[in-house]
């Protein structure tokens, strides 16, 4: 799965869009706020049978013209090269626009590493019959050549296509990796943006830029000292290491209670200490809750929170 989708909330924002679609972004009325339609999205596509299906978002906004009724968006972040990706596009456009019957913006952001595969239409002809569907597309691979540029620009998305392109270019190359990782934590700390920008952002970079194992235990504690240095004591890396030291704690007592109550412990303990650094104090319901949660409800909550807005909403199963 391509880690970029881990993430998939941060794709729709003003910095979005100012970086990859800058029309798009003078167009839109920010004041007015913007809806998620993720279910509805659901609904549109959940039996279409094209390739992978990666659709990202489904977003609700209203345009500066004072146009009656809203724009739907729908964000295609591409990880690989494939063959039916436009008529796949083109195939969820034409069904979200039955759905709302409002004008709507198919876009994609391609993170392929084909230099040559540039989709941006589809289309057929047959007996003086022709359509033709065209959508904008922005391909990360493109800013290749300008990465440098990328690290110093002030906008957030200018450091996740730079992290990406690093990610690619240092490809079996765990030194070079772990030396463009720093590089990159280190320019996060500095832009002193805020704390839950930080927090999302921090993430992508984890989870793009993998290492092995002695090289991930090394970059923990070199963050723990770029975080001293900035005094934010409070990004993924300490969330990272509570989730290590809980599972340790837990496989000890595990022993005698069994490796899987003590895993389940360990993640706990991480989704307890995530809600905490987001959301304030947790409620004893809440926490009880959550200590009594097997792994898989576990996983699915902690995947909840960087977009959730409240507690409730992580833990809402309804």
């Amino acid at each position: 799965m391509n880690p970029l989708r881990e993430l998939p909330g941060i794709w729709f924002t003003k910095l979005n869009k100012e970086f990859y679609f800058p029309g798009i972004f003078a167009d839109i009325d920010w004041s007015s706020g913007y809806d998620f339609l993720d279910k509805e999205l659901q609904q549109v596509t959940k039996d279409a049978e094209l390739g992978r299906r990666y659709v990202d978002k489904l977003v609700r906004v209203r345009r500066l013209s004072g146009d009656e009724g809203w724009v739907c968006v729908h964000i295609e972040v591409q990880g690989e090269a494939e063959d039916v990706f436009a008529r796949r596009m083109f195939t969820y456009h034409y069904r979200l626009f039955d759905q709302y019957d409002k004008p709507l913006a198919s876009l994609a952001v391609l993170a392929d590493t084909s230099p040559g595969w540039h989709p941006d239409s589809f289309g057929y002809e047959l007996y003086g019959c022709r359509m033709r569907f065209d959508f904008p597309a922005v391909k990360l691979l493109d800013w290749e050549s300008e990465i440098d540029q990328l690290l110093e620009s002030d906008n957030a998305f200018a450091l996740v296509t730079a992290a990406h392109l690093l990610t690619k270019k240092t490809q079996g190359k765990p030194e070079e990796r772990y030396a463009a990782k720093i590089r990159l934590i280190r320019i996060l700390f500095a832009r002193g943006w805020d704390r839950q920008r930080i927090l999302d952002l921090f993430k992508v970079l984890d989870w793009l830029m993998s290492l092995p194992e002695d090289l991930e235990s090394k970059i923990f504690s070199d963050i723990r000292q770029i975080e001293e240095e900035y005094q934010m004591p409070y990004v993924t890396s300490i969330e990272r290491i509570a989730l290590k030291k809980g599972m340790q704690e837990g496989i000890e007592k595990g022993m005698q209670q069994g490796m899987q109550q003590g895993m389940q412990k360990g993640e706990a303990q991480l989704l307890l200490r995530q809600l905490a650094l987001k959301f304030g104090p947790i409620p004893e319901d809440k926490q009880r809750l959550i200590e009594s949660a097997d792994s898989q409800k576990l996983r699915q909550w902690s995947e909840r929170i960087l977009t959730a807005q409240s507690m409730d909403e992580v833990l809402n199963d309804s």
